[in-house]
């Protein structure tokens, strides 16, 4: 079945009819009323004399005014409001109470049990035109803004589904944390957890060969569709290597990137990269990057030092300078990719998280074991946020490379 169109749903609304439902015990009320709208082909008017009919008349015939007599045989009049207004197909409907007399404190007791009006019977036919009109076209609008909220509501919920769904192909395609064997002498933990909208931060580590770990963390501009897209694009081309690119060489790769993805061509989007190559036998890291966060390089005993990703964000210019660094890496270190989710932080003051804060935090906990170290910096980041879900999206991932 095809949906219905919120436009024809509202147009609908707005040319439905003047619908008057009258509910007095007496018959020649009725027919007065009756006679003054007889001549309104805007108009639809239903008399019930029996006030206990009057909510089930009121689910059926759907009016867009009710006019209630105040005193009735078996219903008192202001409980019938007092029922009006507790039932939910009547509790927002318009309703003008009726009264024979003139009386300041029944009409302040109908309008505290959620009177809209108060007419004292029979009123002038332009009166009562003006009024029913008036409360008629108020409750339309009324039905046309809740109309209007339920589709918005629909729609952030169809958005929200969509989003997760794509939440979690994302993280479909995120590696294993990976276990030191002896034919590959690594271990790799992570931490990976979305902002509240869907980021652009992916990563991954495949061998190349039986000697050759490669490692990355990118970071597309923006949040949304558009920017995982754009990573998990970039993601899918890295794993089948489909790039004329040496993917030994890093600066190779980048530069292959940064070719194949001008920022023109996928919507003024750009990404942040840091690709590295570890050689098992040299115990080598190669790395080259653009626009990313520097990887750290944790050595025993010695002070961390920032593998700098010295190119630009990926994508925005044209450039030929790429290069590949080189360093090696003892046993016992550790590498640690993340991006700028982790030390961006905007502090509950107002303030933000400076980048030598987030240096000593990661030095104070940086022999921790790697899921310990990642679950720890996470919770100091939403402490120091103040908040469980951060702005940015949180990716961090720790190698090991044990002796």
């Amino acid at each position: 079945m095809k949906p219905e169109n919120n436009n024809d749903s509202i147009a609908g609304i707005r040319s439905m009819k003047t619908r008057i439902l009258l509910v007095d015990d007496q018959e020649i009320i009725g027919r007065a009323v009756g006679m003054m709208l007889a001549d309104q082909p805007d108009i639809e008017f239903l008399h019930i004399k029996n006030p206990v009919e009057a909510i089930p008349s009121a689910v059926e015939f759907k009016p867009t005014v009710i006019l209630q007599d105040l005193v009735m045989p078996e219903v008192d009049g202001l409980t019938l409001v007092k029922f009006f207004r507790a039932h939910p197909a009547t509790k927002e409907i318009p309703l003008i109470v009726l009264s024979a007399r003139e009386e300041p404190i029944t009409k302040a007791k109908a309008f505290e049990l959620g009177a809209n009006d108060y007419v004292v019977k029979l009123p002038d036919k332009l009166e009562l035109l003006a009024r029913v009109r008036y409360h008629s076209s108020g409750y339309r609008h009324l039905l046309e803004r809740n109309e209007a909220y339920q589709q918005i509501e629909m729609s952030r919920r169809s958005m929200a589904g969509q989003i997760q769904s794509a939440l979690r192909y994302v993280q479909s395609l995120l590696p294993a944390q990976l276990d030191a064997t002896p034919a590959v002498p690594i271990q790799a933990r992570w931490n990976y957890l979305p902002c509240s909208s869907l980021g652009g931060d992916t990563f991954n580590y495949f061998m190349l060969d039986d000697d050759h770990l490669a490692m990355y963390l990118l970071d597309a501009t923006g949040h949304g569709l558009d920017s995982a897209l754009l990573a998990v694009t970039v993601m899918n081309v890295l794993r089948s290597r489909a790039l004329d690119a040496d993917f030994l060489i890093p600066s190779t790769v980048v530069d292959a990137l940064n070719k194949a993805f001008p920022m023109e061509s996928y919507g003024d989007k750009s990404f942040t990269i840091w690709y590295g190559v570890y050689s098992i036998s040299k115990r080598e890291i190669a790395w080259s990057g653009g626009g990313h966060p520097p990887a750290l390089l944790l050595r025993p005993g010695e002070e961390p030092e920032q593998l700098e990703s010295d190119g630009p964000i990926i994508g925005i210019m044209p450039w030929d300078e790429f290069i590949t660094s080189r360093r090696s890496v003892p046993p016992g270190s550790r590498i640690f990719l993340y991006s700028d989710g982790c030390h961006e932080i905007h502090l509950q003051d107002g303030g933000e998280w400076k980048f030598s804060e987030f240096l000593a935090e990661v030095v104070k906990i940086r022999d921790m074991e790697g899921a310990a170290l990642l679950q720890n910096l996470l919770e100091t980041c939403r402490s120091l946020a103040g908040a469980d879900i951060l702005d940015d999206d949180f990716t961090a991932v720790f190698f090991d490379f044990p002796e």
